[in-house]
């Protein structure tokens, strides 16, 4: 990238030469990713793009983009190059330090919310005197658009990553529900039996969970973008996927109320075995997955049964 008097890089110019260089090296949406990394790059919308097309860019802002744009090429996620992803509609902080969420996992969130504006005893669209738990939370993004959803609703995120609890903490002050949520360091379940309110037998109204859960023979095929940059600890899930899933699913009913729901999103390919696992359970009734957006078997849910 070289400008000439006779050849300015204006944001229109700019947008095409991204496009092309991403879309010949085989990135995915080079077309997004172009407007990504430019509108961080100039501190504007994505809409401003192309309501201000032959804006020349200046000499820092070409500086920047260069060396985005390598990244980019080096299959470095445009979400960790502008610092932010969405998820639910909310703009989330992320870096190297948490995994980026993922539309599959907005499933949990959506049938959380739908469960929640009916079901006797669980607080209505409010989530008044709702506590839920959200397990592996990492960058925070289900917790906190479940409490951005259910005003009155709180919650307990726990991580095993004291960094990834501290991009949780920046996301749960982004969006205002940082009084609501407590940010707990430890393994899967163990920071809530230790906890005062949610170790207490049938407390929580949810447990959520988006663990790792990529088995061994699936990792050769991730996505460099993926495997090169995104925390293996968040995403590999032992020889067949399951070495959170399992106990998760067979100590987390002890902590749900009667009704309560256990939801834990899995690999597809161990959606037989989750079940199974989960119907087996003498204190779980009504287990069954649910599809994604891609109609994938991506989300456990099951009932805690009354006693």
């Amino acid at each position: 990238m070289t400008e000439t008097a006779t050849q300015i890089w204006t944001t229109r110019r700019l947008l095409a030469w991204m496009n092309e260089a991403f879309t010949h090296n085989d990135l995915d949406s080079p077309r997004l990713m172009s407007e990504m990394i430019l509108s961080h790059v100039l501190g504007c919308q994505r809409l401003r793009l192309y309501m201000e097309p032959d804006r020349p860019a200046t000499a820092l802002e070409l500086n920047g983009l260069r060396d985005l744009v390598s990244r980019a090429l080096k299959h470095e996620p445009v979400q960790y190059l502008v610092g932010e992803a969405w998820f639910f509609g909310l703009p989330f902080t992320v870096d190297k330090r948490v995994l980026i969420p993922r539309p599959a996992t907005q499933t949990i969130v959506e049938y959380v919310l739908q469960h929640a504006r009916t079901a006797t005893g669980f607080g209505g669209p409010t989530g008044s005197e709702t506590l839920l738990a959200d397990v592996c939370t990492g960058s925070g993004c289900i917790a906190v658009s479940l409490l951005s959803s259910m005003k009155l609703a709180r919650a307990i995120a726990v991580d095993i990553s004291e960094d990834a609890l501290a991009v949780a903490r920046l996301n749960a002050i982004r969006h205002g529900v940082i009084d609501r949520i407590e940010l707990l360091q430890g393994d899967l379940l163990a920071p809530l039996l230790a906890h005062p309110a949610a170790g207490s037998h049938g407390s929580l109204h949810y447990i959520v969970s988006n663990p790792p859960y990529v088995p061994d023979h699936e990792w050769d095929a991730v996505e460099p973008n993926v495997k090169n940059h995104e925390p293996h600890i968040a995403l590999r899930g032992g020889p067949e996927g399951m070495d959170r899933v399992r106990p998760l699913i067979e100590n987390a009913p002890t902590l749900l109320r009667a009704g309560g729901l256990l939801l834990i999103e899995i690999a597809a390919c161990t959606a037989e075995q989750t079940l199974a696992l989960a119907s087996a359970h003498p204190m779980l009734e009504a287990a069954r997955i649910l599809a994604d957006l891609e109609n994938l078997p991506r989300v456990l849910v099951a009932t805690r049964r009354a006693e």
